[in-house]
């Protein structure tokens, strides 16, 4: 048994013996190969890059058309005339005549107060007024006797100047009583309360009965059509907007919930920049039949303040920041891009207004990472960021 163990293990010796053998021949006769020689591989490789394969990269046209400067912020509503009613006099409510939520005209009755007490000062002024009157008229027929009187001599000239005097007297009491009456009639006046403006009512904190004193707030008069929108400008946008306000340019609002935005006019520009905030209050008009502004609701406001005629369009995404300014890649007719300094006049959503390039030629959008000056590209889905949807929001 291991006279048979020791020859197969001899056996075996020599079979892998006789492989190793052969390998090796057929090795050495075929030669050095490209994955036996690393030196030779890594310079086949380093060949390759040195001849330029060109670079995949996404490109897109520079457009040329009218850009709007618009301005979008939040804004709020407000009314353009809202009044406290309060009473002159202090006096006891009779009567009240309209209801919470009630829309009214101007001059329409809101409350009566108790007028008895005026009235009777009324009528008292208005008696004091037919008594004296009535002594005027006496007195200008003595005056009339004592001119005849004079003429016959029969009187002094001063007795009918004493007569003349008590005439310009009892005028002079007539004059005052008038005004006594215009005064009864104010007084009276002030106890019908009725409304100064066209609006609607709020609250009510007085009812029938209560008393109403001059610092009491009997209901407050909030005109609602027209209405305004109030809103800040940044103030790099100052001169824009005064231009702005000269044409009176449109103002939409957007409230919350709403996909149809309200038009307005600009109606307002303030006269100085809030220094803390760096912009500048304006306001715009709005028609509001239908009520759908209320004071106090925030909206979002939109103003066009200007056009760019003209202006050369590229997707901001081909815009780089470098150390010394910024830049594009150009790519020329033989697919050789250059780098060239751009100046971005406005961020218009996705797409920027630049200097320093040309309507019509092409700039490198995606893959800039891999590119220097006089790299040759691929172009791939060329012009499909030129496509994008401009945002509304001036980032100013």
């Amino acid at each position: 048994m291991a006279s048979k163990a020791t020859h197969i293990r001899a056996t075996v010796g020599l079979i892998a013996i006789a492989s190793a053998a052969a390998w090796w021949y057929a090795h050495r006769a075929a030669g050095p190969s490209g994955n036996d020689n690393p030196a030779a591989a890594m310079s086949a490789r380093g060949a390759s890059l040195a001849g330029g394969a060109p670079t995949l990269v996404t490109i897109a046209t520079a457009l040329r058309q009218d850009v709007p400067v618009i301005v979008e912020v939040n804004g709020s509503v407000i009314s353009l005339n809202s009044v406290d009613v309060r009473p002159q006099v202090s006096n006891m409510v009779q009567k009240v005549h309209v209801r919470e939520g009630q829309f009214v005209r101007a001059g329409e009755a809101l409350f009566s107060l108790d007028d008895r007490a005026d009235r009777a000062n009324l009528d008292k002024a208005q008696a004091q007024q037919l008594r004296d009157q009535a002594l005027l008229n006496d007195l200008e027929r003595q005056y009339q006797r004592s001119q005849e009187l004079l003429a016959q001599n029969f009187i002094s000239k001063s007795a009918a100047d004493n007569t003349l005097s008590q005439v310009e007297a009892q005028r002079a009491a007539l004059a005052s009583d008038s005004a006594a009456i215009r005064s009864a009639q104010v007084a009276l006046s002030y106890d019908s309360i009725r409304a100064p403006i066209s609006g609607r009512i709020g609250s009510i904190p007085l009812f029938a009965g209560s008393l109403a004193q001059p610092a009491t707030v009997m209901v407050t008069v909030t005109q609602l059509d027209p209405i305004a929108v109030s809103f800040p400008v940044p103030e790099g946008r100052l001169q824009d907007l005064l231009a702005a306000s000269r044409d009176r340019s449109a103002v939409s609002a957007l409230v919350p919930g709403s996909r149809t935005p309200l038009q307005g006019v600009l109606s307002f520009v303030d006269n100085t920049v809030d220094p803390q905030a760096g912009t500048v209050k304006a306001k715009a008009q709005f028609d509001n039949g239908a009520q759908q502004l209320w004071p106090g609701q925030y909206v979002t406001a939109r103003i066009t303040v200007r056009t760019l005629k003209d202006a050369t369009l590229v997707p901001q995404a081909a815009v780089i920041t470098a150390p010394n300014g910024r830049i594009v890649y150009v790519v020329s007719s033989e697919d050789v891009v250059q780098p060239r300094k751009v100046e971005v006049d406005y961020p218009f959503g996705d797409m920027a207004v630049l200097r320093g390039v040309q309507a019509g030629e092409r700039v490198v959008v995606e893959g800039k990472q891999n590119l220097k000056a006089g790299s040759h590209v691929r172009a791939e889905n060329a012009d499909r960021a030129g496509k994008a949807e401009p945002a509304k929001r001036d980032p100013t």
